[in-house]
């Protein structure tokens, strides 16, 4: 579901839009739909589209698309419970299989209404994907099939490698060194295509960091994040 509001400045939408919706800053990506300049017989005013990440992102969603820290080692018994998760383990290798690789596929925790399954693969880096899309798409798949069998409720989170993880820190790093560019040159950055989750670890790493501002642009499931200067120059 999206919203629009209007301000007279862009913060000012921004902070309207988030004040009604009950959203922090953070829950919620915007698309600039309107400006309008201040002129003689006009006055100005920005107008904006409001798409809260959880509603907007529902399809394919990956907000939450994580391992628990200690992922690197068994946390739980890695053979399935159920049949479900038989099922759910062999649709995975099913799928690594007509990609033509091999994995080793297990289950290494679970939690409410959440589990996680980790491939061990030679074929890691391919299963991975350029920035994690095709690792995004295997885990899209088997939450859909988990839907399928009737667990809906039920988010399936797919890792290989550690990359969940390892992708958290880089993008931690990222959003620093770009925040204290920005801050140097007082020019704005636009980062690189990233999903729901990691747009959202943007925004909430430079959250309180003063004088610095972050919002996405663009349309689908992959937007940019723009950081910019919000100091006075």
């Amino acid at each position: 579901m999206t919203y629009e509001y209007e301000g007279k400045t862009e913060k000012e939408a921004i902070e309207k839009a988030a004040g009604e919706l009950g959203l922090e800053r953070d829950q919620f990506d915007i698309e600039i739909l309107e400006t309008q300049k201040n002129s003689l017989f006009k006055k100005g005013y920005v107008k904006i589209r409001v798409h809260p990440v959880d509603s907007y992102d529902s399809a394919a969603d990956v907000d939450d698309s994580i391992m628990p820290r200690n992922s690197g080692r068994i946390v739980t018994d890695p053979l399935p419970q159920d049949e479900f998760e038989k099922k759910l383990v062999e649709f995975v290798n099913t799928m690594v299989k007509k990609m033509g690789y091999e994995a080793k596929t297990e289950i290494v925790f679970r939690e409410s209404q959440k589990i996680g399954i980790k491939m061990d693969s030679q074929s890691s880096s391919i299963l991975i994907g350029r920035k994690g899309k095709n690792l995004d798409a295997l885990q899209l798949l088997a939450n859909i099939y988990a839907g399928r069998l009737g667990h809906e409720d039920v988010r399936i989170i797919l890792d290989t490698e550690n990359y969940r993880i390892r992708r958290e820190e880089s993008l931690v790093r990222l959003a620093y060194t770009t925040a204290d560019k920005v801050h140097q040159t007082h020019n704005s950055i636009l980062l690189e295509p990233m999903n729901p989750f990691e747009r959202r670890l943007i925004h909430t790493t430079l959250n309180d960091i003063p004088d610095i501002d972050t919002k996405s642009e663009g349309d689908g499931l992959y937007k940019q994040v723009r950081v910019s200067y919000k100091g006075v120059c």
